[in-house]
Protein backbone atom coordinates (compact mmCIF):
# COMPACT_ATOMS: atom_id res chain seq x y z
CA UNK A 1 0.00 0.00 0.00
CA UNK A 2 1.93 3.02 -1.49
CA UNK A 3 -0.15 5.54 0.61
CA UNK A 4 0.02 4.01 4.00
CA UNK A 5 3.91 3.11 3.92
CA UNK A 6 4.52 7.22 2.39
CA UNK A 7 2.28 8.53 5.68
CA UNK A 8 4.66 5.49 8.39
CA UNK A 9 7.62 6.69 6.49
CA UNK A 10 6.31 10.87 6.85
CA UNK A 11 5.77 10.21 10.82
CA UNK A 12 8.65 8.54 11.46
CA UNK A 13 10.75 11.04 9.64
CA UNK A 14 8.69 13.73 11.75
CA UNK A 15 10.19 11.78 14.97
CA UNK A 16 13.17 11.81 14.47
CA UNK A 17 13.72 15.78 13.10
CA UNK A 18 14.23 16.47 16.73
CA UNK A 19 16.50 13.22 18.00
CA UNK A 20 18.83 13.99 14.89
CA UNK A 21 18.68 17.75 15.40
CA UNK A 22 19.64 17.16 19.52
CA UNK A 23 22.66 14.92 18.68
CA UNK A 24 23.73 17.22 16.18
CA UNK A 25 23.33 19.97 18.47
CA UNK A 26 25.25 17.82 21.09
CA UNK A 27 27.91 16.95 19.31
CA UNK A 28 28.68 20.71 18.40
CA UNK A 29 28.34 21.60 21.86
CA UNK A 30 30.65 18.77 23.15
CA UNK A 31 33.32 19.31 20.35
CA UNK A 32 33.23 23.20 21.53
CA UNK A 33 33.77 22.18 25.28
CA UNK A 34 37.18 19.78 24.46
CA UNK A 35 38.42 22.61 21.52
CA UNK A 36 38.84 25.16 24.09
CA UNK A 37 35.77 27.01 23.04
CA UNK A 38 33.58 28.97 25.39
CA UNK A 39 31.55 27.17 28.18
CA UNK A 40 28.13 28.65 29.23
CA UNK A 41 28.63 30.00 32.57
CA UNK A 42 26.43 32.08 35.02
CA UNK A 43 26.93 34.61 37.74
CA UNK A 44 26.16 33.50 41.23
CA UNK A 45 25.07 36.33 43.91
CA UNK A 46 24.04 34.90 46.63
CA UNK A 47 26.22 35.24 49.67
CA UNK A 48 29.18 33.93 50.02
CA UNK A 49 30.57 31.98 52.70
CA UNK A 50 34.13 30.57 53.54
CA UNK A 51 33.80 26.84 54.25
CA UNK A 52 35.79 23.87 54.77
CA UNK A 53 36.84 21.85 51.36
CA UNK A 54 34.86 18.43 51.79
CA UNK A 55 36.20 14.95 52.08
CA UNK A 56 35.06 14.19 48.47
CA UNK A 57 37.62 16.45 47.01
CA UNK A 58 41.12 15.27 47.83
CA UNK A 59 42.81 18.11 50.05
CA UNK A 60 45.28 19.07 52.97
CA UNK A 61 43.56 19.35 56.04
CA UNK A 62 42.16 22.75 57.15
CA UNK A 63 41.92 23.85 53.51
CA UNK A 64 38.97 26.34 52.83
CA UNK A 65 37.54 27.89 50.02
CA UNK A 66 34.27 30.47 49.05
CA UNK A 67 31.11 28.14 48.91
CA UNK A 68 30.21 29.60 45.59
CA UNK A 69 32.73 27.68 44.07
CA UNK A 70 32.43 24.34 45.60
CA UNK A 71 29.83 22.47 42.84
CA UNK A 72 33.03 23.34 40.21
CA UNK A 73 35.71 22.01 42.24
CA UNK A 74 34.03 18.76 43.25
CA UNK A 75 33.06 18.48 39.60
CA UNK A 76 36.76 19.10 38.77
CA UNK A 77 37.97 16.66 41.16
CA UNK A 78 35.51 14.23 39.96
CA UNK A 79 37.25 13.86 36.67
CA UNK A 80 40.73 14.76 37.11
CA UNK A 81 43.37 13.46 39.56
CA UNK A 82 44.02 16.72 41.46
CA UNK A 83 45.01 17.23 45.30
CA UNK A 84 44.52 20.95 46.54
CA UNK A 85 46.94 22.45 48.80
CA UNK A 86 45.86 25.61 49.29
CA UNK A 87 42.87 27.25 48.94
CA UNK A 88 41.59 30.57 50.96
CA UNK A 89 44.34 32.25 53.15
CA UNK A 90 43.97 34.78 55.56
CA UNK A 91 42.19 35.16 58.71
CA UNK A 92 38.61 33.67 60.17
CA UNK A 93 36.05 35.42 61.89
CA UNK A 94 37.35 33.54 65.32
CA UNK A 95 41.12 35.09 64.90
CA UNK A 96 42.67 31.66 63.65
CA UNK A 97 44.37 31.50 60.21
CA UNK A 98 43.30 29.59 56.97
CA UNK A 99 45.39 28.70 54.27
CA UNK A 100 49.65 28.88 54.04
CA UNK A 101 50.41 32.12 55.42
CA UNK A 102 52.74 34.45 53.67
CA UNK A 103 52.36 32.00 50.19
CA UNK A 104 50.71 34.48 47.59
CA UNK A 105 51.12 37.95 46.01
CA UNK A 106 49.53 41.03 46.92
CA UNK A 107 45.82 40.90 45.45
CA UNK A 108 45.77 37.45 45.35
CA UNK A 109 42.52 35.73 44.80
CA UNK A 110 43.11 33.28 47.69
CA UNK A 111 42.50 36.22 49.89
CA UNK A 112 38.82 36.14 48.89
CA UNK A 113 38.72 32.22 48.91
CA UNK A 114 38.17 32.05 44.52
CA UNK A 115 41.47 30.35 44.35
CA UNK A 116 43.16 26.97 45.25
CA UNK A 117 46.48 25.62 44.03
CA UNK A 118 46.91 21.66 43.10
CA UNK A 119 49.24 18.92 42.98
CA UNK A 120 48.97 15.63 41.08
CA UNK A 121 47.03 12.92 43.64
CA UNK A 122 49.49 10.73 44.68
CA UNK A 123 52.04 12.24 42.84
CA UNK A 124 56.12 11.26 44.00
CA UNK A 125 58.16 14.70 43.18
CA UNK A 126 58.68 15.93 40.08
CA UNK A 127 57.35 16.23 36.89
CA UNK A 128 56.16 12.54 35.97
CA UNK A 129 53.62 10.77 34.30
CA UNK A 130 51.12 11.41 37.58
CA UNK A 131 51.12 15.23 36.26
CA UNK A 132 49.20 13.91 33.37
CA UNK A 133 45.83 14.60 34.95
CA UNK A 134 47.07 18.14 36.05
CA UNK A 135 48.35 19.14 33.00
CA UNK A 136 45.06 18.33 31.19
CA UNK A 137 42.99 20.31 33.47
CA UNK A 138 45.35 23.31 32.99
CA UNK A 139 45.32 22.93 29.13
CA UNK A 140 41.55 22.79 29.66
CA UNK A 141 40.62 26.02 31.43
CA UNK A 142 43.68 27.33 29.79
CA UNK A 143 43.45 26.26 26.15
CA UNK A 144 46.01 29.17 24.91
CA UNK A 145 48.44 30.67 27.13
CA UNK A 146 47.00 33.64 29.03
CA UNK A 147 43.85 32.95 27.12
CA UNK A 148 41.94 30.97 30.61
CA UNK A 149 38.61 30.07 29.13
CA UNK A 150 35.33 31.79 31.55
CA UNK A 151 34.60 31.38 34.38
CA UNK A 152 38.93 31.22 35.05
CA UNK A 153 40.54 34.63 36.17
CA UNK A 154 43.63 33.48 36.37
CA UNK A 155 45.50 29.68 35.04
CA UNK A 156 48.85 29.32 36.58
CA UNK A 157 50.98 26.51 35.14
CA UNK A 158 54.12 25.94 32.65
CA UNK A 159 54.91 29.38 31.24
CA UNK A 160 54.13 31.06 34.36
CA UNK A 161 56.93 31.43 37.01
CA UNK A 162 56.52 29.70 40.32
CA UNK A 163 54.18 27.30 38.72
CA UNK A 164 54.00 24.33 36.49
CA UNK A 165 53.88 21.02 36.16
CA UNK A 166 56.23 19.61 38.84
CA UNK A 167 55.10 22.08 41.02
CA UNK A 168 51.41 23.53 40.82
CA UNK A 169 48.96 24.09 39.17
CA UNK A 170 46.54 27.58 39.98
CA UNK A 171 42.90 28.03 39.21
CA UNK A 172 41.31 31.38 39.81
CA UNK A 173 37.33 31.96 39.09
CA UNK A 174 36.56 35.38 37.75
CA UNK A 175 34.60 37.12 40.61
CA UNK A 176 33.39 41.54 41.55
CA UNK A 177 36.48 43.63 42.63
CA UNK A 178 36.79 42.77 46.31
CA UNK A 179 39.56 44.18 48.54
CA UNK A 180 41.72 41.46 50.41
CA UNK A 181 39.75 39.23 52.93
CA UNK A 182 36.62 39.94 51.70
CA UNK A 183 33.95 37.94 49.44
CA UNK A 184 32.88 39.18 46.25
CA UNK A 185 29.50 40.16 45.89
CA UNK A 186 28.81 37.41 42.83
CA UNK A 187 31.60 35.02 41.36
CA UNK A 188 31.34 33.17 37.74
CA UNK A 189 30.90 29.39 37.88
CA UNK A 190 30.02 26.77 34.90
CA UNK A 191 27.30 24.60 35.47
CA UNK A 192 28.52 21.84 36.49
CA UNK A 193 26.16 18.89 34.81
CA UNK A 194 26.99 20.05 31.10
CA UNK A 195 30.44 20.15 30.45
CA UNK A 196 31.94 17.55 27.64
CA UNK A 197 34.54 15.43 30.21
CA UNK A 198 34.50 12.22 31.26
CA UNK A 199 34.33 11.05 34.79
CA UNK A 200 37.28 9.01 35.66
CA UNK A 201 37.75 6.98 38.59
CA UNK A 202 40.56 7.81 41.04
CA UNK A 203 42.78 6.76 43.93
CA UNK A 204 42.42 8.06 47.16
CA UNK A 205 46.08 8.22 48.93
CA UNK A 206 47.20 11.69 49.30
CA UNK A 207 50.48 12.83 46.86
CA UNK A 208 53.28 11.96 49.04
CA UNK A 209 55.68 14.35 50.59
CA UNK A 210 53.41 17.88 49.35
CA UNK A 211 54.25 20.99 51.41
CA UNK A 212 53.03 24.18 51.24
CA UNK A 213 55.52 26.56 49.15
CA UNK A 214 58.09 28.68 51.77
CA UNK A 215 57.03 32.50 50.29
CA UNK A 216 55.21 34.18 47.06
CA UNK A 217 54.68 31.80 44.78
CA UNK A 218 56.07 34.26 41.52
CA UNK A 219 54.39 37.64 40.91
CA UNK A 220 52.63 36.70 37.33
CA UNK A 221 49.24 36.11 39.06
CA UNK A 222 47.04 39.70 38.49
CA UNK A 223 46.10 41.93 40.71
CA UNK A 224 42.63 43.58 41.08
CA UNK A 225 42.55 45.31 37.68
CA UNK A 226 39.56 43.14 36.63
CA UNK A 227 35.53 44.17 36.55
CA UNK A 228 33.95 41.54 34.28
CA UNK A 229 30.38 40.51 34.67
CA UNK A 230 26.79 41.66 34.60
CA UNK A 231 26.18 45.55 34.91
CA UNK A 232 22.96 46.42 36.86
CA UNK A 233 21.25 43.50 38.85
CA UNK A 234 20.12 43.21 42.10
CA UNK A 235 23.15 43.94 44.65
CA UNK A 236 23.66 41.07 47.39
CA UNK A 237 25.04 42.29 51.16
CA UNK A 238 27.21 40.13 52.24
CA UNK A 239 27.11 38.62 55.64
CA UNK A 240 29.18 35.96 57.36
CA UNK A 241 32.78 35.04 55.64
CA UNK A 242 35.88 36.17 56.36
CA UNK A 243 37.05 38.55 58.70
CA UNK A 244 38.01 41.97 57.03
CA UNK A 245 41.06 41.83 58.50
CA UNK A 246 44.20 40.75 57.01
CA UNK A 247 47.24 38.53 57.67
Amino acid sequence: MPGKTDKLQDVRLRLLLPLLSAAVLFACWAAASADGAPLPTRFVYAAGEIVPIPAAIPHEEGDMVDRRILPDLRWIAARFPIYVTDGYSGRLPDGSHAGCHGCHVKHSDHYNGLAVDVVALNGRGGCDRTWRGVTRLAHWTEPRQNRPRAPFRWVGYDGDAGHGCGNHLHLSWEHATAPMFQLAEWVEVFPVRRQGVAKQPQPSTPPVGVKPPAGPQGGSEPGPTYERGPRGGVSVVQSGGVSARGD
